[in-house]
């Protein structure tokens, strides 16, 4: 069966500027993909990432001159592919899509909330703002990362009960990291997510650290796993990264038959980007998918967000089957 496949870009504004330790952003731009076998298509979405030597330029480019979705590697072209792919198959069987991978069906799930980094007085508010929600994902490792212990003492002092999640995107080094964890451990940090370079994470190799530490620029498929199971506890599966749900839910099993933990995360996206990693929701400690939240506005339909609890859209999104469709 021959399928035909568009592809286009979109700009989503966000709510605020979204700084983290390799910069800031105030747009979220995505590719979507649509597959169809002429009454039927399905939908993906992906995040091209600069990090990995992705931009939307070069994505779109990969899914043109891609006449087969095995051509192309982990990353966000494949994902976006993917994803549609599976769309589209719920369409064409009548089925929703985990029920075809053999996945629970989505239950209401809570999200980690991330604070961008910022001043410890703008933190500290932000904190304050978002107290009430369960988890609080903050982001250190600017330029003037010798005042994250600082961060985090004013966040906590500002979200008594939140779970704290600390976030570094490679912006420590192992001295800094030292210096730090001290203050981590005081205020109940559960997790320090990628606190080195990727490049440079031998130097977590036999680390004894009382807070676990997370794998995120550090892994992307599970080629990656064995090598970093003396250096992490965690690992951040993303549909980005992996290349698609298909490859996430491989990911996700090899990673727990290593006992690595599980957190499923999210590029900043809307809700055509979540609902694939939603499935994912039920393997993982930790669950961050709250892009749709750092957005003006989200797609519509999309997921449900009431304060940090997502629930599956009464409306279709993705995933599930109806009649034909244009």
């Amino acid at each position: 069966m021959k399928l035909s496949i568009h592809t286009h870009s979109e700009a989503w504004p966000l709510a605020q500027e979204f700084r983290i330790a390799r910069g800031a952003k105030r747009i979220a731009d995505v590719v979507v993909v649509r597959v169809s076998d002429g009454q039927y298509h399905g939908l993906g979405e992906c995040v091209p990432y600069p990090r990995y030597g992705e931009s939307v330029a070069s994505t779109l480019t990969e899914l043109s001159t891609a006449t087969t979705i095995d051509q192309l590697g982990a990353g966000a072209a494949r994902n976006a592919w993917d994803c549609a792919l599976w769309d589209l198959r719920a369409q064409q069987e009548g089925r929703p899509v985990w029920a075809i991978a053999g996945l629970p069906e989505p239950v209401p799930v809570e999200t980690a909330f991330t604070i961008g980094i910022d001043s410890i007085a703008a933190m500290q508010a932000a904190a304050a703002d978002n107290a009430d929600r369960p988890v609080l994902k903050i982001k250190l490792g600017g330029l003037d990362r010798h005042l994250d212990g600082e961060r985090l003492r004013a966040v906590r002092d500002a979200a008594p009960t939140a779970e704290i999640i600390v976030d570094v995107n490679e912006g420590w080094s192992i001295e800094v990291l030292n210096e730090v964890m001290p203050v981590a451990e005081e205020v109940r940090v559960a997790m320090i997510e990628q606190p080195l370079p990727a490049e440079a994470d031998e130097a977590l190799a036999g680390f004894d650290s009382p807070v676990p530490i997370g794998a995120d620029e550090s892994v992307h498929t599970g080629a990656q796993l064995e090598a970093l199971r003396n250096k992490y506890q965690i690992v951040n599966i993303k549909l980005d990264k992996t290349g698609g749900l298909t490859h996430a839910i491989e990911t996700i099993a090899l990673a727990k038959s290593l006992q690595f933990d599980i957190m499923v995360g999210c590029m900043v996206a809307t809700s055509l980007s979540m609902a694939p990693a939603m499935l994912l929701a039920p393997m993982a400690r930790f669950v961050d998918l709250d892009g749709p939240l750092l957005l003006r506005e989200d797609r519509v339909p999309g997921l449900e967000y009431h304060n940090s609890t997502i629930t599956w859209p009464r409306l279709r999104l993705w995933g599930q089957p109806q009649g034909p469709r244009e």
